[in-house]
């Protein structure tokens, strides 16, 4: 979800909030505000009356209690009720003609006296009703907030949007940033200060991470071909050394672990540089690849090995599996694998490899153990004494496969499966 619609889902959820909140209070104000309104009206009407029956006593033996032709009524009562009167105001229905329906009304109470008589007046007056009040209310706060919240998607949309337009230019470049590639980064300007901070302390990064990637590219390959020319040297001239003198058995035993070591050693720096070229992303040169096809060609060129070691490769596949990878990433991935199903296979057994339309899988038997998962594409993890493995093989392929979003799983059922998966991440 985008920072603008993620403040925009906030507010929208403040707002009503606060304006439920304030609708309750409004209505309630309102509600007092009206009720006292009448009251005053109410009152005012009792001195108007007052007036009326001191010019015209007749209207005080008008005896209509009930309403049906005044809004008022006067109703003799004692001296004694007279001083213990009370004014008060109270809610009722009544009947209205126009309305042919019961509609609240407001009636007001007091005791008046003219000389020696005294009365009790009542006044009653139509007053607003409280479901309609409330059903308005509702309408218009809906349109209220429905307005609010069209003015704010709006206000995003124009006028943030144009403000938070150097970020969302900055976070696009970034998106499309390699710093394989020196891709150029332009910082844009603006005139907002934490813009302006994010821009430097970006620019910083940037530069910062460039200079580190460069300097360690330049390091490693300039440090695996220092160490790949003597080791070169000293392995022919080891060779040579073994060629012109004659040695006993246990010297030339120990001339033979010299060779081998300088040798793992050769090939330790050169999967090294290979791990550190994946991770780099130095590999950038992508094509369809068929991996039918490629799979032919790479176990052909074991057969050798699996003749010394009487063992039998069998491919087969059962739909197309093209991938767009690169080429030589590719034949070391499988390559890879499939070494390692035969240096720890099972000799006189079979190696299956079955590909169907979104898998590669390889299948030996070697150990009745099965092989630790957590640590098995770890570096320098071995799962074997052999004295010539580097232990970065699995690692390898397992770079290779995070690099282009491919799953690399191993499971065992009484046979040590790999498989690659082509539509799952790892």
């Amino acid at each position: 979800m985008k920072l603008l619609n993620y403040t925009s889902r906030h507010l929208a959820l403040l707002l009503l909030l606060l304006i439920t909140v304030w609708a309750v209070l409004f209505y309630y104000a309102m509600l007092d505000e009206i009720y006292d309104s009448l009251d005053d009206g109410l009152e005012n009407q009792k001195f108007l009356m007052v007036q009326r029956a001191a010019s015209d006593p007749s209207i005080l033996s008008q005896d209509d209690p009930h309403f049906e032709k005044h809004v008022y009524n006067f109703a003799p009562i004692s001296k004694k009720t007279y001083q213990q009167f009370k004014e008060s105001y109270r809610d009722t229905l009544m009947y209205m003609l126009n309305e042919e329906d019961f509609e609240p009304v407001r009636i007001y109470e007091s005791a008046v006296a003219f000389g020696d008589e005294h009365y009790k007046l009542k006044i009653i007056t139509s007053m607003v009703e409280e479901d309609d009040l409330v059903t308005d209310l509702v309408i218009y706060l809906i349109g209220l907030y429905v307005l609010l919240i069209v003015s704010i998607l709006i206000l995003n949309n124009l006028l943030l949007r144009k403000i938070w337009k150097p970020f969302y230019g900055l976070i696009g470049q970034l998106r499309d940033f390699k710093i394989e590639k020196s891709t150029p980064v332009t910082i844009p300007k603006t005139s907002i200060e934490e813009f302006e901070l994010l821009n430097i302390t970006v620019d910083k990064l940037i530069k910062k991470s460039t200079n580190s990637y460069v300097a360690q590219k330049h390091f490693i390959e300039n440090a695996s071909h220092e160490l790949q020319t003597p080791l070169a040297i000293s392995i022919n001239k080891l060779e040579l050394f073994l060629e012109e003198n004659e040695l006993d058995e246990k010297q030339l035993q120990a001339m033979a672990t010299v060779l081998d070591n300088l040798d793992k050693l050769t090939r330790l720096n050169k999967s090294l540089l290979l791990l550190s070229k994946i991770e780099n992303h130095e590999f950038e040169n992508e094509k369809q690849v068929d991996f039918p096809e490629l799979t032919r060609q790479i176990v052909a060129d074991f057969e050798d090995m699996a003749h010394h070691k009487k063992m039998k490769i069998t491919v087969s596949s059962s739909g197309e599996l093209k991938y767009r990878i690169n080429e030589d990433l590719a034949i070391i991935l499988l390559t890879n694998l499939i070494k390692n199903a035969l240096v720890h296979g099972k000799k006189k057994e079979e190696i299956e490899i079955h590909m169907q339309a979104n898998s590669w899988e390889i299948k030996n038997f070697g150990s009745s153990v099965e092989l630790d998962r957590k640590s098995l594409f770890t570096r320098f993890k071995k799962s074997s004494d052999r004295k010539k493995s580097t232990g970065l093989g699995l690692a390898i392929a397992k770079a290779i496969a995070d690099k282009y979003s491919l799953g690399l799983y191993y499971h065992f059922k009484g046979v040590h499966t790999f498989k690659i998966d082509f539509l799952k991440r790892s």
